[in-house]
């Protein structure tokens, strides 16, 4: 009996360090195990930066030059004598208003281009210092009267006229060779280089987003804005280029270099006149304005000469422009405009299901 027991104890002992032995190699965590790492596999975020605006044309600029740069507003003559001009394409917004006679004469306004050659460069007019006012820059012409001039040097800009600087040259070679006063002519860097604020300019007007869908309005082919004879525009919408082209007399209005008059947008801004070339563009008036071949209709509102003309509709929203180049016709109020209408918008018809085909069951 001695025996069994002794052998059931050295039994017990031996099952109990075995266990030991478990416990000291067992497959458990213990306190100290360190948890495994993980992955991540998210892709990476990225910011998308918008390129910079020109604020005048509000066209995406990459390189941000128009940033950089004043505004250049330069007066520029329009009788058969000057035409073809230089350089007037590449304005980036041009008004035209009525001056002595009935004639009509351009300030053009650049930023986002340097046009070589610019002209002819005329004289400065009791309009002409308003229409410069909000812009600031620089502003070249040739003289005036008196008071005329008086009112541009007092205006924010920095003025250039032929007498206070080389900006302005007569008989420019790579111009028709043409008799004064019809030969002066500004050169583009040369008039950039004198300098002028605010830069860059501020914005003229607002505009939709670039490549959005075509606005909606009055579907427009072409239209007669009514100035004098031999300066009554006809402006052709031309949906392959998204721009109107410009003619008077059914001749295309052309200019010396290989470029050609075509802004995406064409504003008709109502304007009172006093005595001969003496447009009130402060205060306001019906306006017109012709954007992706149509035509609509508001009202400009200018209450102070520091600020641009709003264009608003009936209920006061703010009528956008498309980004791009932009000619401010200064119409006498009261003259005509002679609409022609394009086609109507393109409509989507839905597709016909034709039904089943059916088959007659046999009696």
């Amino acid at each position: 009996m001695k025996r069994s027991t002794s052998r059931r104890g050295a039994v017990l002992a031996t099952v109990l360090a075995f266990a030991a032995v478990l416990a000291a190699c067992g497959g458990g965590s213990s306190a100290s195990e360190k948890p495994k790492a993980t992955t991540s596999t998210a892709a990476p975020t990225t910011t998308t930066v918008a390129p910079p605006t020109a604020p005048l044309t509000g066209k995406a600029d990459p390189g941000g030059a128009s940033l950089t740069r004043p505004a250049l507003s330069v007066k520029v003559e329009n009788t058969d004598f000057a035409r073809p001009q230089a350089g007037i394409e590449q304005a980036d917004v041009l008004y035209e208003e009525v001056v002595e006679g009935g004639i009509t004469r351009f300030v053009a306004v650049f930023n986002s281009e340097v046009p070589p050659v610019i002209g002819p460069v005329r004289s400065v007019r009791q309009e002409d210092p308003d229409i410069v006012w909000p812009l600031g820059g620089i502003f070249a012409y040739s003289g005036g009267a008196p008071v005329n001039v008086d009112a541009t040097n007092a205006a924010p800009v920095h003025a250039v006229d032929e007498t206070n600087g080389e900006a302005l040259v007569r008989n420019e070679p790579s111009q028709p060779p043409r008799d004064a006063p019809h030969n002066l002519y500004g050169l583009g860097p040369e008039l950039f280089a004198l300098g002028g604020d605010p830069k860059p300019p501020h914005a003229l007007f607002t505009y939709v987003a670039e490549g959005s869908p075509p606005v909606t309005g009055r579907s427009v082919e072409s239209f007669h804005v009514g100035f004098d004879p031999g300066y009554d525009p006809t402006w052709t919408w031309v949906g392959a280029t998204g721009a109107w082209a410009r003619s008077i007399g059914g001749v295309p209005q052309t200019v010396t270099g290989s470029g050609t008059i075509s802004p995406t947008n064409v504003v008709i801004q109502f304007t009172n006149y006093t005595g001969e070339g003496e447009a009130q563009t402060v205060g306001e008036g019906d306006v017109w304005i012709f954007t992706d071949g149509t035509l609509r209709q508001g009202r400009w509102v200018r209450p102070d000469k520091a600020q641009p003309a709003k264009y608003v509709d009936a209920a006061g929203n703010v009528i956008p422009l498309r980004p791009g180049r932009t000619w401010v016709e200064l119409l006498p109020a009261g003259a005509a405009v002679d609409v022609t209408d394009g086609p109507p918008p393109a409509t989507t018809v839905a597709p016909v299901t034709a039904a089943p085909p059916t088959t007659a069951k046999k009696k």
